[in-house]
């Protein structure tokens, strides 16, 4: 019987996870409201609190399926394409980057409109999920700079992802400063080509 129990709530929790995923994809991070998710998934407004300590704890478990539907897309392009050198390698990954940002605009940002920092409590799981993703970008980075230490490839990681995060983003939201989404690829790889170069 207690194994009957442990299913049903087990269930009960991808079921809210497939939920707000559905809900963020759709509507956006700031559409996303417990009663609405509660009442979808067939479940009272408390057992969403019996499973998540709050809305934060649930969009965060959303946000680690994108973190892995992100990194497989970021590996699977660069399988796909096997490139002969470490630039092709960014570039390729850069433009899976753009295209999955493209195809899953709202959950992409969810990513990062989520309200946290470091300074803050964040679950350990959830910055693993952050570094597999940093860590794609480490490896040809690293044969682009084989001489720099680990803490200056992490800031190397970070700024390059940064870099790569701000065209995209300001390509996707059609800001003033960007170029059309048709020429955010040629942007990124004029950008990614001649690091280290």
């Amino acid at each position: 019987m207690a194994g009957k129990v442990e299913a049903r709530r087990a269930q009960l929790r991808i079921t809210l996870i497939d939920v707000a995923e559905k809900r963020i994809a759709s509507d956006g991070l700031h559409a996303l409201k417990a009663r609405d998710v509660a009442k979808e998934a067939g479940c009272a407004l408390g057992a969403i609190y019996t499973h998540f300590e709050d809305m934060q704890a649930l969009t965060m478990a959303v946000n680690g399926r994108t973190f892995r539907r992100l990194g497989a897309e970021v590996t699977n392009a660069v399988k796909d394409k096997s490139p002969e050198d470490p630039h092709s390698s960014l570039i390729i990954m850069s433009h899976a980057y753009l295209r999955f940002a493209a195809d899953n605009t709202a959950l992409w940002r969810a990513l990062f409109d989520l309200e946290m920092s470091t300074d803050g409590p964040v679950p350990d799981w959830y910055l693993q999920e952050l570094s597999a993703v940093f860590s794609l970008i480490a490896t040809p980075l690293s044969e682009i700079y084989p001489d720099k230490t680990r803490p200056a490839l992490d800031l190397s990681v970070r700024t390059l992802f940064s870099a790569v995060h701000g065209i995209v983003l300001l390509g996707l939201e059609k800001r003033i400063s960007a170029v059309p989404l048709a020429e955010i690829e040629t942007m990124i790889s004029e950008l990614l080509a001649d690091i280290g170069r």
